[in-house]
């Protein structure tokens, strides 16, 4: 017999408190798309030197490759049953 857990049949709906939580997400979404868009119309007569862009680059970079590390060790603690 595989307990997974409750055997309860029905679909699980979203509450309020999660409608409100989605609705707020959505909106800080919405928010950051156009500051993002302004930020980068106001930026028009601004030129980024190579070693600007070489910095930029290696801050994405930087923080994708902290993100993916941070992701794996969860994933990883969490298989090898470290996070018991």
């Amino acid at each position: 017999m595989n307990d997974d857990g409750p055997n309860d049949e029905r679909p699980h709906r979203l509450g309020t408190a999660g409608w409100v939580a989605i609705v707020a997400m959505a909106g800080f979404l919405v928010w950051s798309g156009w500051y993002a868009v302004y930020a980068w119309n106001a930026l028009g007569g601004i030129s980024i030197s190579t070693a600007g862009w070489i910095f930029i680059v290696a801050g994405v970079l930087l923080t994708l490759g902290l993100g993916a590390g941070l992701m794996f060790l969860v994933f990883y603690s969490s298989r090898k049953d470290f996070d018991r």
